[in-house]
């Protein structure tokens, strides 16, 4: 027994600020001091506070460590672990208080937090089946194997209410009851994972896979007893090492237990899982794409009817959900649908899982009940914009989503709510943005990543977001007329109504919610020809206000194409003709002399 626990974050954004040099010079600190056997090192998942890593949390203080740096590892040895001295000065502040040191949990950033999807990240060492185990890890496949039938299993999943986290939101339940009974004699079923995660700002779905793979592993088995299939497949972008490697490792050592392959928990059920990995193409992310590549040959959606369900994976009956969904599984038939179900709203029950970023002072990763309102992830969950600036939008579902403005703040996240303001969930990303932003730059990005992204197959999408693009870079310009908003509008509908996969019929989304919500700004970038958020360089010019300019050549020094003249301690002037907007003479100017227009 230890009686210490130092727990690491090894997730993908605290290892690329070097968590697992930190780890390994922890324990050649504890070897050092004859602690090896009192203290020992886990390697987690993801915290949450993605912003403040490298993290490090000792228990069974629960003393919070953030930002630590490979120099602050001794003192923390030597202090906290030999000495039981905690080092006050390293640990995340808001765990600080005049009282004494207060639990993570009751910090602002996790007290209105509720953890299904990320029970175990950052609690668990995600390579090791025992931990997993230990925290009533496969019991839930155990219990469904020996106590229910496979309807029972399907219909406890529909009786809770858990609809898709990867998009749409399609009732779980009810596309396992299709896979079960549209085709009863197929020879072959299959279950599909998506772990194809291809959002901008996206992280959730690596994140679990990276905590906690092994609850993958285990709700993939209970779909596959659910529907009869015998073989499952992950498809993870190759982009995601550690997820990659985490999983090969959970699929080993499942298999080593006997939880994967033949007669599982002794009973007549096999299944076995394989890894399938991705180029990163976003369009994969559909299912008919992410089978196809499955199956060898290009990611290009397939018309819908026959869906999955029927005719999915090499022609197969096949169900495909994403991580998020099925980690909810296991918890589902352990704690019942009672429990589930006292989460959420009525159409959207239990707890939806954010990647939180852009203006935000609280990057990272939350987990909150359905019907959480905008303002309280963003003000209290997320601590506000920094820099004091006022919000201005969120964008939610990625490029398939839309934006929030402000006046919907106190929005309650769900299913439903999202689609009647022109958003939706998505898989999860959330993005927020400050006065700072424009809303028109904003949809040109999203859009500029699904023309890059669109496989080409469909005319509607493979045309008409490159025309629709075209009409922002215009606008974006200044060389944008009325009635190019007024085809724009009309060709997002087109391109809605007539794509072949949901890449193409959402790729209008940002457009639509910025023109509904900020069409003001589209306005003054044709009209104005202006830019009201400073954003768009071919609308900006740069002036040196005379009164305040100290003549100290700063400006000058710096500008990168020479465009700023004047003689020491007289006012300078810009050559607009020469100036290239990049602001390096605003970041120079200690006198505020600079202002752009």
């Amino acid at each position: 027994m230890y009686r210490s626990h130092v727990l690491i974050c090894g997730g993908t954004g605290c290892t690329s600020s070097g968590s697992m040099k930190i780890a390994d010079k922890l324990q050649a600190e504890i070897d050092k001091n004859g602690l090896t056997s009192e203290v020992q090192v886990v390697k987690t998942g993801c915290f949450g506070l993605c912003a403040l890593g490298p993290i490090m949390i000792v228990y069974p203080e629960g003393s919070f460590y953030s930002m630590v740096k490979e120099e602050d590892i001794e003192e923390i040895v030597a202090e906290h672990l030999l000495k039981g001295r905690i080092v006050t000065r390293l640990l995340y502040k808001e765990t600080v208080t005049e009282d004494g040191i207060k639990s993570l949990n009751d910090t602002a950033f996790y007290k209105k937090q509720q953890r299904v999807a990320l029970r175990n990240c950052g609690v668990i060492n995600p390579e090791n089946i025992d931990e997993y185990i230990g925290t009533d890890g496969y019991q839930a496949l155990g219990k469904v194997l020996t106590e229910m039938t496979p309807d029972e299993v399907i219909q406890t999943i529909l009786d809770s209410g858990l609809r898709g986290r990867g998009g749409g939101g399609f009732p779980t339940g009810m596309k396992w009851k299709l896979a079960k009974n549209l085709v009863q004699d197929a020879d072959q079923k299959y279950v599909c994972c998506n772990a194809d995660e291809g959002d901008p700002g996206a992280f959730m779905d690596r994140s679990v896979l990276e905590g906690d793979p092994h609850v993958v592993l285990e709700a993939m088995a209970i779909a596959g007893y659910a529907i009869g299939a015998t073989q499952g497949y992950i498809y993870v972008r190759a982009e995601y090492p550690i997820a990659v490697k985490r999983l090969e490792i959970a699929i080993n050592q499942a298999r080593e237990y006997g939880l994967l392959g033949k007669n599982i928990f002794g009973t007549d059920f096999s299944f076995d899982i394989g890894l399938r990995l991705g180029a990163g193409a976003f369009v994969c992310g559909e299912e008919t794409a992410l089978m196809t590549s499955i199956e060898g040959n290009r990611g290009e959606p397939r018309p819908r009817p026959p869906f999955p369900a029927e005719k999915g994976l090499f022609g197969k009956p096949t169900i495909l959900n994403n991580v998020e969904t099925y980690a909810n599984i296991p918890q589902i038939i352990l704690k019942g649908v009672d429990w589930f179900t006292s989460m959420g709203t009525e159409k959207s029950k239990g707890t939806k899982v954010f990647a939180l970023g852009g203006k935000i002072n609280n990057t990272g990763l939350v987990e909150v009940p359905m019907g959480t309102t905008l303002r309280t992830v963003i003000e209290e969950i997320g601590g506000g914009i920094p820099n004091g600036k006022k919000f201005k939008a969120a964008q939610t579902g990625g490029p398939s989503g839309g934006c929030i403005p402000a006046e919907h703040i106190d929005i309650e996240i769900d299913y439903d709510n999202l689609v009647a303001i022109g958003s939706m969930m998505g898989s999860g990303g959330l993005i927020v943005m400050d006065e700072d932003n424009c809303m028109v730059d904003i949809a040109k990005f999203f859009l500029e990543f699904t023309v890059d992204e669109s496989c080409g197959k469909c005319t509607p999408c493979r045309i008409g977001t490159r025309r629709l693009l075209e009409m922002l870079d215009k606008i974006t310009k200044g060389q944008g007329t009325l009635e190019d908003i007024d085809k724009m509008e009309q060709l997002c509908y087109y391109i809605k109504a007539n794509s072949l996969c949901g890449l193409g019929q959402t790729a209008p989304n940002p457009v639509l919610s910025t023109l509904k919500f900020f069409r003001d700004e589209y306005i003054a970038h044709v009209v104005d020809k202006k830019c009201p958020a400073g954003v768009c360089k071919d609308l900006l010019s740069y002036e040196i206000i005379a009164d305040k300019c100290k003549g100290c050549t700063a400006c000058a020094r710096k500008c990168p194409v020479g465009a700023i003249s004047g003689e020491v301690k007289n006012p300078h002037v810009i050559d607009k003709n020469k100036c290239i907007k990049c602001g390096a003479c605003i970041d120079t100017c200690k006198f505020n002399a600079i202002e752009k227009k």
